[in-house]
């Protein structure tokens, strides 16, 4: 290819890269979070699809124990049954908000995974399928898309998902919504990595994030119990 070949080459791959970008955009425009409050359960809104954050525990909200989480992230599927444990002990005191923060650059799965907590979640079947996923995440974590799918299917069949509804809903926009407006809030509050954990507003350090990853547990429920005892008081 002679110079002038090259220019034109070079103008065109520009111009392609230039028009992938601005369909990206166009077709998952940025979200706006300026104006949500991270240390609060999260109500349906156009903003994140109208699906709104999912909860167990107390009802109360005056303990907030938020994970942003990542279904095929190694070190979250280590906290997943420490969390449960935190839950057992302080669900009456305590309200969990799981969040959605794929790191699709090193997990090519997990956005996919995200999707179909998602879409069981508009079932009412939310918990059912994010349990399925980190227990069962050593099985699906490694599949190429068909397979991943094929895998993903058979979850939804075991907890008795209408199956056309649940494979429309994996592809639509409202969980695609959900998913990036969880990921804007999340970077909104400097989460870089999962898991990342808040308590009451309070981005937890490595040592905390790291005993609930690791089940040293004593640290962090001693806080928990110091926060009990205050809205006690």
């Amino acid at each position: 290819m002679n110079k002038i070949g090259w220019i034109i080459f070079s103008v065109v791959v520009v111009l392609i890269l230039g028009g992938l970008v601005a369909w990206t955009r166009i077709a998952n425009p940025p979200i706006d979070v300026s104006n949500v409050d991270n240390n609060s359960v999260i109500a349906a809104s156009e903003q994140n699809g109208n699906i709104a954050d999912h909860t167990e525990g107390s009802t109360s909200n005056k303990i907030l124990f938020i994970e942003y989480g990542d279904y095929q992230c190694p070190s979250c599927y280590k906290a997943y049954p420490n969390v449960n444990e935190i839950m057992e002990e302080y669900g009456e005191d305590v309200t969990l908000v799981f969040r959605n923060f794929p790191l699709t650059s090193m997990h090519p799965n997990a956005r996919a995974a995200a999707a179909v907590a998602e879409a069981a979640g508009l079932q009412g079947k939310f918990w059912e399928m994010h349990n399925m996923l980190y227990e069962k995440q050593t099985d699906w974590s490694n599949l190429d898309a068909t397979k991943r799918t094929d895998m993903f299917n058979s979850y939804a069949k075991e907890l008795g998902l209408n199956m056309d509804q649940f494979n429309a809903d994996v592809a639509a926009k409202p969980v695609n919504q959900k998913i990036n407006f969880d990921l804007a809030l999340g970077k909104s509050v400097g989460t870089n990595a999962t898991p990342t954990f808040f308590l009451n507003g309070e981005k937890l350090n490595d040592e905390l994030s790291g005993g609930i990853v690791n089940g040293n547990l004593t640290d962090f429920k001693a806080k928990l119990d110091e926060l009990i005892k205050n809205s006690a008081n």
